[in-house]
């Protein structure tokens, strides 16, 4: 009998997930499939434990891309060559979503058990791995200082108050980048280094990005003005390519260096990463994901 491994977040967009789990668990089994349920919690050396002592063929992840991350840095740290699956349940889902894989659960169930699978790239800084996004400027500030029970209750729209409340004190800061040895200096709000296109729930944020490329795209936003901003920020929510938009810096690179003045916090998939200056390298096909 196939074995899998489910890891669930309990408490990841509005703990949904939960309601989910019976259905989940029949579906698998209907199909043959033992699944062995794994309840995520903040000590990660039970996982790994867990991990090791269930045979399991694959691991799915339940929850948002945070759990995703947990999971990508779990095996890719302790070198343990098994798929990954996704169930999209958090307040952010991006990876998910590029890859259109939670469209119908009943044809991904059906892909997850004939076992197909395609390699993807991942992003790693300095020992610490990201599957979709790092990041860090005003968007990530706003990110970090949303209380995770205010989160888990209104989920993205918690993001969206706090960012209003932030709008009056946004300030850009000099960046210096380094793209493959091509050095940049710039004024910027944010900036972001994507594995996929898809960031923020905005899709085609980098119409050109690609998961299997061996690379990663690094986009910052420049300093400009109130008008500029706001027809970007309109453009990304209308799920509007703005890779090649004036006051956006886009750069294709496999390895990249961004350093800034002051403790500035960078992001990793949405959990806190250190503090700049940070090495970000594209690790080619690094993780096959069920498909």
């Amino acid at each position: 009998m196939k074995r899998l491994l489910l890891a669930y977040n309990p408490v990841s967009g509005k703990a949904a997930f939960k309601k989910k789990l019976d259905y989940v668990i029949e579906s698998f089994q209907k199909r043959g499939v033992m699944l062995q349920i794994y309840r995520t919690e903040k000590d990660k050396g039970h996982f790994l434990d867990f991990v090791r002592e269930s045979a399991a063929e694959g691991i799915i992840a339940a929850g948002g891309d945070g759990t995703l991350h947990g999971v990508v840095n779990l095996l890719l740290k302790a070198k343990i060559n098994l798929p990954v699956g996704i169930i999209g349940s958090g307040t952010s889902n991006d990876f998910a979503s590029y890859l259109g894989i939670n469209k119908n659960l009943e044809e991904y169930f059906d892909n997850i058990v004939a076992g197909k699978t395609r390699p993807v790239d991942v992003g790693r800084v300095f020992d610490e791995y990201f599957i979709n996004v790092a990041s860090a400027g005003m968007m990530t500030a706003i990110a970090h200082d949303v209380d995770f029970r205010v989160k888990n209750t209104l989920g993205r729209f918690a993001y969206y108050l706090n960012g209003l409340k932030e709008i009056p004190k946004l300030k850009s800061m000099p960046l210096t980048v380094v793209a493959d040895g091509k050095k940049h200096e710039l004024d910027a709000f944010l900036f972001v280094i994507l594995n996929s296109g898809v960031v923020g729930s905005m899709k085609n944020v980098a119409a050109k990005a690609k998961i299997d490329d061996g690379k990663l795209d690094f986009l910052a936003m420049k300093k400009t003005t109130a008008a500029e901003l706001m027809k970007t920020t309109a453009d990304l929510i209308a799920g509007k390519p703005v890779d090649d938009a004036p006051n956006i810096l886009h750069i294709a690179a496999e390895k990249f260096t961004v350093a800034a003045p002051g403790n500035i916090v960078s992001d990793l998939d949405g959990e806190k990463g250190p503090i700049l200056p940070i090495e970000a390298v594209a690790v080619r096909r690094a993780l096959d994901v069920y498909c």
